[in-house]
């Protein structure tokens, strides 16, 4: 078992991007790790997770989570090993999912360190699709875009952890039809190989064409929105009457310095009479117990996989965010912290 150790070293926000964030606005430090005090567990974290929602808390703006602060850790969800405890029922050698992650140590209270089973799927399994990554997938088609059988779904960015779950959850729940765009070539054929029906390159042309032509005369009755921008304005001309969207994040705008472009076409929801409903996944944790119950069924009968691309040290976890935000993930990005 790893002994008390005297420092860990964190990524600190060294100071706000402006547009596409850069390695000077991370800082690598090392800090004391203090004496646990009653409650608390101190762990060695094996696994960090970069996520596009990150972008947006280092704005010093107010939103639905406070903004990370200048000279502090960032922090988000990870997956590690208990050193020593003073919570019960937490003991060392447990491997845990808390949110204390851009560090190689972090303390917290035990109440927010959940357990995790290694025996029924891999550590960083608990970082995406068994994680907040794959209830706010399910979550965000079943319950905010009310996806039913026989609709017709267009996800975004869905070569992404989030999208590509979308995709194979509304095959999986009979979908008649599911098109995913995607930044590539590449990107484009795993589409087709986790189970799209139809996907296309947004570099090829306006989406709202490509968008029109992988829909064909059904068009689509439910948009996944991971991206803004053309993406949605495209969606809200192709989607059919009482059509859905649930927007779960607009990627496209978050490192704009320039007015975003928004859709210029939102009067058409009014004789469309569609639906345009925002969510965080936060909102949705009562649903957590049924989504694992449904993933792991997936999961077993192959109805659904998933990506990882890995990124190797704390040190390197800046440019792996970076990385995301330019699209160079396949699936969910993770950052390897200690073997």
């Amino acid at each position: 078992m790893t002994d008390y150790p005297q420092t860990s070293r964190e990524i600190q926000l060294a100071s706000r991007p402006e547009g596409w964030p850069a390695d000077e606005n991370f800082r690598l430090a090392e800090v004391p790790v203090p004496k646990l005090e009653d409650g608390q567990v101190l762990v060695r974290n094996l696994y960090m997770s970069v996520d596009p929602y990150m972008r947006g808390r280092m704005n010093d703006v107010k939103s639905y989570v406070p903004p990370f602060q200048i000279g502090a850790p960032l922090d988000g969800g990870a997956i590690g090993e208990v050193v020593e405890s003073r919570s019960e029922g937490l003991q060392p050698g447990d491997k845990v999912l808390h949110a204390l992650g851009w560090r190689d140590y972090a303390i917290l209270d035990g109440k927010r360190a959940r357990v995790i089973d290694t025996e029924l799927a891999p550590a960083t399994a608990y970082l995406g699709v068994l994680g907040m990554t794959g209830l706010t997938a399910y979550a965000g088609l079943t319950k905010v875009a009310e996806f039913k059988e026989g609709d017709v779904v267009f996800v975004s960015g869905a070569a992404g952890a989030v999208g590509s779950l979308v995709g194979q959850i509304a095959k999986a729940m009979g979908a008649k039809k599911v098109i995913g765009s995607a930044g590539s070539a590449e990107k484009v054929q795993r589409l087709l190989d986790l189970g799209f029906d139809e996907a296309f390159n947004y570099h090829d042309g306006p989406v709202k064409e490509s968008l029109k032509k992988a829909a064909g005369a059904d068009g689509i009755d439910v948009y996944f929105d991971n991206v803004g921008g053309e993406h949605l304005e495209a969606a809200i001309s192709v989607l059919n009457k009482y059509g859905r969207i649930a927007m779960c994040g607009a990627i496209s705008q978050y490192n704009d310095t320039d007015t975003p472009t928004g859709p210029r076409n939102l009067a058409l929801a009014i004789g469309k009479e569609l639906t345009l409903r925002g969510f965080i996944v936060g909102s949705y944790n009562q649903y957590a117990d049924e989504f694992a119950e449904l993933m792991s069924g997936w999961l077993r009968d192959g109805a659904v996989s998933y990506d990882e691309t890995f990124a190797e040290g704390l040190e390197n976890a800046p440019q792996a965010f970076i990385d995301l935000m330019k699209g160079a993930n396949k699936g969910k990005m993770i950052v390897t912290l200690q073997s």
